[in-house]
Parts: C-alpha cells; sequence; structure tokens
C-alpha cells in the first residue's frame, strides 16, 4: 500500500530521541515521495512495483530531492497550522538533509524486508538479503509499537526539557 503510515512509527522514535535535530515532516514526506512510483505502477498497470525508487541509488536522489522540497513545504504548513505565525520556526538544511536521508534508507530497508520484488541494492546486485529477516506481521507489530513509543517518549523528553533545561539570563 503506497504512502503506508507504517513507515511513520521508526520516525517518531527518531524524533523522540532527536527533538529539534528531525524533522519529522520532511521525514515524512520523504516516505510519500518514494511511493510515488509504485502509486504510478498500480494506477497504470506499468512497470516495476518496487523499482528504482526503492533501492538505495534511488533513496540518495529522493532524499536530495525530499530535503530541498521538504524544508520549505514544512516551514508553509507549519505556519498554515499556526505554529509558526511569525516565520521563527526555521528548519536547517542539515536537519533537513539528514530526515530526509533517514526517511528514504528506512523506507528501503522497512520495503526491502517484507517485498520480494525490493533490490535495494539495484544496480551492484539484484540480491535482498533483507528479504524475510522477520515476518511481515513481526514487521508491521514493530512499527506501530514504535509510533506509541515515540510519542511518549517525545512527551517525556520534551517534559523533561521543559522543567529541566538551565534558565540563562
Amino acid at each position: 500500500m503506497p504512502f503506508t503510515p507504517f513507515h511513520m512509527g521508526p520516525g517518531m522514535v527518531i524524533k523522540a530521541l532527536l527533538q529539534g535535530s528531525f524533522s519529522l515532516m520532511i521525514f515524512g514526506w520523504a516516505q510519500i515521495v518514494m511511493d510515488i512510483q509504485p502509486l504510478i505502477v498500480l494506477i497504470t498497470g506499468e512497470g516495476h512495483l518496487h523499482g528504482f525508487s526503492h533501492t538505495y541509488v534511488g533513496a540518495i536522489l529522493l532524499a536530495i530531492f525530499s530535503a530541498l522540497s521538504g524544508k520549505y513545504l514544512s516551514e508553509i504548513g507549519l505556519f498554515i497550522l499556526g505554529l509558526n505565525k511569525q516565520w521563527q520556526v526555521q528548519i536547517a538544511w542539515w536537519v533537513a538533509f539528514l530526515s530526509a536521508f533517514i526517511g528514504t534508507f528506512s523506507h528501503v530497508l522497512l520495503d526491502a524486508i517484507m517485498h520480494s520484488d525490493v533490490e535495494p541494492f539495484y544496480p551492484f546486485t539484484l540480491n535482498n538479503p533483507f528479504l524475510g529477516v522477520i515476518s511481515v506481521q513481526t514487521l508491521h507489530k514493530w512499527c506501530i509499537y514504535s509510533a506509541f513509543v515515540g510519542g511518549i517518549l517525545y512527551f517525556l523528553v520534551m517534559g523533561y526539557l521543559k522543567f529541566y533545561r538551565p534558565k540563562y539570563k
């Protein structure tokens, strides 16, 4: 299923741990960008479902696109949501690229575990060493549980930082 929310679970854990050094919005945008090719294949019936976009070479190119476009889309999105009214939130370029690369690389890994047509190391090899390392059911549970853990961790870390961060004058 393109645009699967399962990929967001691990991203939520990363966001909880890295806080402002990671953009969950850019990570999510990278997930969508990764699944544009499979969506087109599903609509047209033409092509390789998990083709070039689901290789690490493709992930590099899509991460660059996701970072360049996602930085601005995320800042605009935060403004629209009322979380960036004065445009004070600026996503650093290194955060945009880190978030996009984690997004695309984790996407390839997670899909390679469950889809037999993913060739993560193409064009160097057609072998998929990740296929079946855990069951699809276990993978889905891990992604769902990581979303819950990430959400809890995020609010615990935010609460800790809010109350125990040193105040400087």
